[in-house]
């Protein structure tokens, strides 16, 4: 069985072992590269070690630098879609975000001008590791690499005048990932991973995957009768309940947002408001008639 938590960091790709980073003797130098090339992360497994550093002493980078696509799903937890009272989504709500969106753990993260109720999302994402194309739900978790963390932050604000997710969702380091990604093995029980979000140390979301209301394998197979997913995708799957939006407060300059994802390292995003965030570029969130 496979059990490993895989890191990139400034000195190359490592592995998590008692509290440090393994930097590993590969040739790969990163993960979306491993992928490509392999379908998996196995054979980090059996590389040898260069050395090893302590975590606290690591920069840890995200951990697939700019996917090829990463997708994300709107009200997939029962918790957050009862919140609309529009009862349940019988098909998922499926939307792509620019991948130049992703920034690494512990990054600040700019809010523009444009952006005046920032949002954060506490998410699980999943790292494609093999092609799906046309797949049943028992093909999904062999082709999945790993698990991440990810908070999918949004503009509600341009979200509910654009109507436009990719906007709403895809402005510079708007998409935290990492700092660890963990195999599907990590887990015990991969229908029921936990993710929580805090916010200045305040606990604001507390949820299992087993709230899905389209789970990870049910989730992929759709999605792939519509797109082929590839080596390095990530599929972020959904919020629950407890946003900023549900809770009628929004992000502010030095909020520190913290999501917790069983089995990978916590991963931490700080935020920054200018002084002159509060003006509005009305050229991207009129309403076009």
């Amino acid at each position: 069985m496979l059990d490993m938590r895989v890191v990139t960091t400034d000195a190359g790709l490592g592995r998590l072992e008692d509290g440090a980073v393994a930097l590993l003797d590969t040739a790969f130098p990163e993960v979306n590269a491993v992928l490509e090339q392999e379908g998996s992360l196995r054979c980090l497994a059996s590389c040898p070690v260069r050395r090893r550093v302590p975590l606290d002493e690591s920069t840890l980078l995200a951990p697939l630098g700019r996917p090829r696509a990463v997708w994300g799903v709107g009200l997939n937890y029962v918790s957050k879609a009862a919140r609309t009272g529009r009862g349940l989504p019988d098909q998922p709500i499926l939307y792509l975000a620019a991948s130049s969106g992703v920034s690494a753990p512990g990054a600040p993260v700019v809010i523009p001008p444009t952006a005046t109720e920032p949002d954060y999302e506490g998410e699980i994402a999943v790292v494609i590791g093999r092609r799906l194309h046309r797949a049943t739900e028992s093909e999904v978790w062999p082709a999945i690499a790993g698990i991440t963390a990810a908070n999918d932050m949004t503009a509600r604000d341009v979200m509910r005048t654009t109507g436009t997710p990719a906007l709403a969702k895809s402005y510079p380091g708007f998409t935290p990932l990492g700092p660890s990604i963990s195999t599907p093995d990590e887990f015990g029980d991969r229908h029921a991973i936990r993710v929580r979000t805090r916010v200045n140390g305040q606990l604001v979301q507390d949820d299992t995957s087993a709230g899905m209301i389209f789970p990870v394998p049910d989730l992929l197979s759709r999605l792939s009768w519509f797109a082929a997913l590839e080596p390095g995708d990530v599929v972020l799957t959904g919020t629950p309940a407890g946003t900023g939006q549900d809770r009628g407060c929004f992000l502010a300059d030095g909020d520190e947002v913290r999501v917790e994802v069983d089995g990978v390292l916590p991963l931490i995003t700080r935020i920054v408001r200018p002084t002159d965030a509060s003006r509005r570029d009305h050229r991207l969130t009129e309403q076009v008639s």
